[in-house]
């Protein structure tokens, strides 16, 4: 693995968080109010860097003063960063003392491939794997699996059975997930 910044104590849980990269107002409070509720515990959040979830989850911890970690589907080069439009997050991230990390090479080009080869990475790294949207098909659902194949816990938001980002979180629970309801759940299952 190739880092910048700090990798944090091993004394804290270690929470990914992934979801839709089109995130719903929904999605986005309810990703922003349980990371926040985390704020002063030894929680760190994970996440791939990307548009949507990931993002809001990165931003969150920054604003609840936790420590983040970011996984790009990409090198840690300034010139591949992926997605380039969140190269001033990734600046945040370092600079609050939250480190980067990645598979591949610095100057290795984001591709197909390379985003479930990262989400193996953020599951491996935690404690528990909370997602908070997610199609029927969608990479969030493969870090899901490869939390279950790595015994994590799996941790879901419960949404409107009309919405379509809801479906992903309804089938894992039906699957044994655990449903979460406040950051007080989070914790519990941390």
């Amino acid at each position: 693995l190739y880092i910048k910044g700090n990798y944090p104590s091993e004394d804290s849980k270690f929470l990914c968080v992934v979801g839709s990269r089109a995130a719903s107002p929904y999605g986005k409070e309810t990703c922003e109010k349980l990371i926040l509720g985390l704020r002063g515990y030894p929680v760190v959040i994970v996440s791939g860097l990307a548009l949507g979830i990931d993002s809001i989850a990165h931003r969150a911890a920054l604003e609840a003063g936790l420590t983040t970690i970011a996984i790009p589907g990409s090198g840690l080069g300034e010139k591949v960063l992926y997605p380039a439009a969140h190269k001033g997050l990734a600046k945040q991230i370092l600079e609050a003392g939250g480190a980067l990390l990645s598979p591949f090479e610095e100057n290795f080009e984001a591709t197909p491939y390379s985003f479930p080869e990262r989400n193996r990475i953020m599951a491996g790294l935690s404690h528990a794997v909370l997602v908070i949207e997610a199609a029927e098909k969608s990479g969030t659902l493969i870090t899901s699996r490869l939390a279950t194949e790595y015994n994590r816990d799996v941790l879901t938001v419960p949404g409107s059975i009309f919405s379509k980002p809801s479906y992903g979180p309804h089938m894992l629970i039906r699957l044994g997930a655990t449903p979460i309801r406040g950051s007080a759940d989070l914790l519990e299952a941390l």
